[in-house]
């Protein structure tokens, strides 16, 4: 028998899945990342240890130009040592809304600013063993900007035709899952029907 449970709805319950944190231990706190360990207690009264990565709220944008072309920044990726290919992206500052961080980031990153903005979805990024949330737009209506990147940040702007862009997410050719779920999600929204 299985452990699966058919339902109608998306909604989720949770019950008898809860845990409750009985203690927390935070073993390294970064500029943009804490992590933490924490003692929690299960459904069945038996305790288990979860390590959490505490990292802020961040924000991505499908930025279409009028031409039919998306633009995508290229940028090294240190953790796993090779170049991707992404949608523009960042974190929420302090005090920011997720629609101005969007703005801000894409005329730092891409050098243009979006006259037209639109939240897609908003999704946990890995939520086995982080809070973080990321809230992915459509950004048009894109007007020439001055680009401004962290002083930490090589990128390289590339302007690539969003059906190309769209093929190689289906061909496994972008990897970075912000940017297929966001060009994906564009796509399924651009088909007739």
């Amino acid at each position: 028998m299985s452990n699966c449970e058919q339902t109608s709805s998306f909604s989720v319950a949770g019950d008898g899945l809860v845990e409750t944190t009985l203690s927390s231990e935070h073993l390294y706190q970064g500029k943009i990342l804490n992590l933490r360990r924490d003692t929690v207690r299960l459904a069945k009264d038996q305790q288990a240890s979860r390590e959490v990565v505490e990292h802020v709220d961040s924000v991505a944008a499908v930025p279409l130009l009028d031409d039919g072309q998306v633009v995508l920044v290229e940028q090294w990726r240190h953790p796993i040592e090779q170049a991707l290919l992404e949608i523009p992206a960042g974190i929420i500052d302090p005090g920011e809304q997720p629609a101005e961080a969007i703005r801000r980031e894409l005329t730092e990153e891409i050098g243009y600013a979006a006259g037209q903005l639109e939240l897609l979805f908003s999704v946990y990024l890995a939520p086995g063993y982080s809070q973080e949330l990321i809230h992915i737009f459509l950004a048009q209506d894109l007007q020439s900007a001055e680009a401004a990147p962290d002083d930490d940040e090589i990128i390289r702007v590339r302007k690539i035709l969003f059906e190309d862009a769209v093929a190689a997410c289906l061909r496994g050719e972008l990897t970075d899952a912000k940017t297929v779920a966001g060009l994906l999600a564009v796509a399924a929204r651009r088909q007739p029907g």
